[in-house]
């Protein structure tokens, strides 16, 4: 599993906007709440196909405003190969990284 909290100076909307154009991976699922007065939290779920890894991860990325500053999570699981073995040659923690990436430009 890889994970990946990190803070952004744009809105959860702005963030979401940039991730699904950017992302090389299937979008399967997108969420957006409105919680009124300019605050939003934003779901979006990816999946990919890992060769190294040879399985399937899935990419779980929260953003949310509630509390005035943007706040986003990465999280990626599923790449492990096997029952008894969670190694996966980096590849959680390479799609989990791949977020932060993406809004470099943006963390605060």
């Amino acid at each position: 599993m890889g994970k990946y909290d990190f803070k952004v100076n744009i809105n959860p909307i702005e963030a979401i906007k940039l991730i699904k154009h950017n992302q090389n991976a299937d979008l399967v699922h997108e969420e957006i709440i409105d919680l009124g007065e300019g605050k939003s939290i934003g779901i979006l779920i990816f999946e990919k196909y890992y060769f190294r890894a040879e399985n399937r991860a899935a990419l779980t990325v929260i953003i949310d405003n509630a509390k005035g500053v943007t706040i986003v999570k990465s999280i990626a699981t599923g790449s492990s190969k096997g029952l008894f073995f969670n190694f996966d040659w980096g590849a959680a923690d390479d799609f989990a990284y791949s977020v932060r990436k993406i809004l470099e430009a943006y963390v605060v």
